[in-house]
């Protein structure tokens, strides 16, 4: 793909994101449920944060390929690094769990991922963009640009350490509130719990290796991606 397509490519998919980021924490608070958006707000929601991620990765890379157009390659190089990391550790596979284990449990029991009383307040369209669109385009971006992943034990460790950072954040919400960010986690046994997480991290590892493997498959083992 030309330079010019792909810092368009970009430039489209980081106001889009920008533009439901913005979306989702501008809902209708008045109407809101009782039990959402209390103690964190938007903010203690995978969904949102991912949001937030795919803004920024996107915005990153519309940056580095404005810096390619203008030949400002030493520049270029460092965002390109800063792009790939971020995409190969978490833009990734965040959406793809955020996609696959949402419409899973939404399909099993919707009370225990997406309440029906959102749907007063959460347009039909934003719930897609939040859940669905994520993944075909996620998709999409290894398809049009080839990324360089870190060694992999890199990798999963700022990856392990990205999920962990949640995982505290999730149940120190639960120590101050004594309500969990989701009543599915309101199920579990601690031990249950316990499992329950590391199960999730098993799968979104499962997802890092999958587009790494992707990535791998459709643009070779070239070591240099600029």
């Amino acid at each position: 793909m030309e330079i010019s397509t792909l810092a368009t490519y970009h430039c489209l998919a980081f106001v889009w994101y920008f533009f439901v980021a913005y979306s989702i924490t501008h809902v209708r608070t008045e109407e809101r449920p009782s039990e959402v958006f209390l103690y964190g707000g938007q903010w203690k929601y995978l969904t949102v944060l991912n949001l937030v991620l795919q803004a920024v990765f996107y915005g990153v890379s519309f940056l580095a390929d404005v810096l390619r157009l203008i030949k400002k390659l030493r520049c270029a190089k460092c965002i390109i690094s800063s792009r790939d990391l971020l995409f190969s550790v978490l833009a990734f596979p965040v959406s793809t769990f955020v996609s696959i284990s949402f419409w899973t449990l939404y399909t099993y029991n919707r009370e225990l991922v997406y309440p029906k009383s959102l749907d007063g307040i959460i347009p039909l369209w934003l719930n897609h963009a939040m859940h669905t669109a994520v993944l075909p385009l996620a998709v999409l971006e290894i398809l049009a640009t080839p990324h360089r992943y870190p060694a992999k034990k890199k990798g999963l460790i700022l990856l392990g350490f990205v999920t962990f950072l949640y995982i505290s954040w999730v149940l120190w919400i639960y120590s101050v509130t004594g309500e969990w960010v989701y009543p599915l986690f309101a199920l579990f046994s601690p031990a249950g719990l316990a499992a329950f997480f590391a199960g999730s991290l098993a799968i979104v590892v499962s997802f890092y290796t999958f587009g790494e493997f992707l990535n791998r498959m459709i643009w070779g083992q070239s070591k240099f991606w600029f």
